[in-house]
């Protein structure tokens, strides 16, 4: 094992430390990857190459699923994660192929009262400090490739600078009906109300707007839904931004955006390999909250892993009725109609007595 256990256990940044990491390349021969199929992000961290994988593998069947859901959580979180983890180290130490998914953390929760969500105890997702913070850049793509088209609404308002000026606001947009926010990764509660376009005609409209934390955007929910590059652009042009003095819709393809935020995002949409303290291949991709949002790992992380591995173990934000329905009724929805036909084999209920305490009133958390 690559770390030492000893009790009582330490907390998991201790473990996280102690535990000696393979080189990722082990980590890609274990999850079947072929030597062009993966570039490696240092020495610990890859990005796959899903269209490859998905191409080489087309013959071979899907493996089975099982997902890790819960009774609806506390505030502090009820333990989906580790289970999903313990279990995948539990079929990995019988031989059998499998494969963790699960979502990358946001600095939000990581910095707030959760903390990080890689596991815990000796069942770790590693580099753990890597993950929890910009690990491939995928956060911060998702954040630039989203800002850009909202600094792209103020833009197309502000075209000429003449009031009458038949250039000026080409689109007819309304200011004050524009849907799409600007968006950061940081717990900035001041953010999330503001008034913007405070510097003269050169530097916007005077109007109220607010910040969402990035994970919670529709650019990372339709990151993790895309099942390809063609397929992320066709998601992304069809996004209402805002509406006119008329009340029509606004797109980012009206805006021309929609080309260059893909290229923002060509990377990004690559699922990223890592690997537990106990050495086996795990995919950590997409992030989306499944409050706003449908709560899962990116849908290609999940079909790499199934075309790879005999088990993926996959969690499922929230609670059941939220996470894991969503998992069913969208990520494998959305997954049928790109020609992938996938459905849970087994669902792991986490039930805890202080959730139950917790929602009957008992004990406020």
């Amino acid at each position: 094992m690559p770390v030492k256990k000893r009790y009582p256990v330490p907390p998991d940044y201790v473990v996280a430390e102690e535990a000696e990491l393979l080189p990722i390349s082990e980590i890609a021969k274990k999850a079947r990857l072929a030597e062009d199929e993966w570039e490696p992000i240092g020495r610990y961290m890859a990005k796959v190459d899903y269209a490859k994988v998905l191409e080489r593998r087309k013959d071979k069947p899907f493996g089975k699923i099982i997902t890790v859901t819960a009774m609806t959580p506390t505030p502090l979180g009820e333990g989906k994660t580790v289970t999903a983890f313990g279990l995948g180290q539990a079929l990995a130490q019988k031989k059998l192929n499998i494969i963790n998914t699960f979502r990358e953390p946001s600095k939000g929760p990581v910095f707030g009262i959760k903390g990080s969500a890689c596991g815990g105890g000796y069942s770790l997702a590693l580099p753990m400090a890597n993950i929890s913070l910009m690990f491939t850049g995928d956060i911060p793509a998702v954040e630039a490739a989203h800002n850009l088209c909202a600094a792209a609404i103020d833009a197309s308002i502000l075209h000429g600078k003449v009031p009458g000026d038949p250039h000026r606001n080409p689109l007819n947009i309304d200011p004050m009906n524009i849907t799409w926010p600007y968006c950061v990764d940081v717990n900035a509660r001041a953010l999330r109300d503001v008034m913007v376009g405070l510097g003269g005609i050169e530097n916007g409209y005077p109007r109220l707007a607010h910040y969402d934390i990035t994970v919670a955007t529709e650019t990372a929910a339709i990151l993790a839904l895309a099942t390809g590059l063609k397929d992320l652009r066709e998601r992304l042009r069809r996004v209402v931004v805002a509406y006119t003095y008329d009340g029509k819709p606004v797109t980012a393809h009206d805006l021309g955006v929609d080309g260059a935020m893909t290229a923002l995002l060509v990377d990004a949409i690559k699922p990223n390999l890592v690997q537990s303290t106990e050495g086996h291949p795990m995919f950590c991709h997409g992030f989306p909250f499944a409050n706003v949002a449908h709560g899962n790992n990116s849908v290609l992380a999940d079909l790499v892993a199934l075309k790879l591995a005999d088990y993926m173990v996959t969690e499922n934000g929230f609670g059941v009725e939220c996470g894991y329905i969503k998992f069913c009724e969208v990520v494998c929805r959305e997954a049928r109609w790109a020609g992938y036909d996938i459905w849970p084999d087994c669902c792991v209920i986490v039930a805890t007595v202080r959730g139950l305490k917790h929602h009957g009133g008992t004990v406020q958390l």
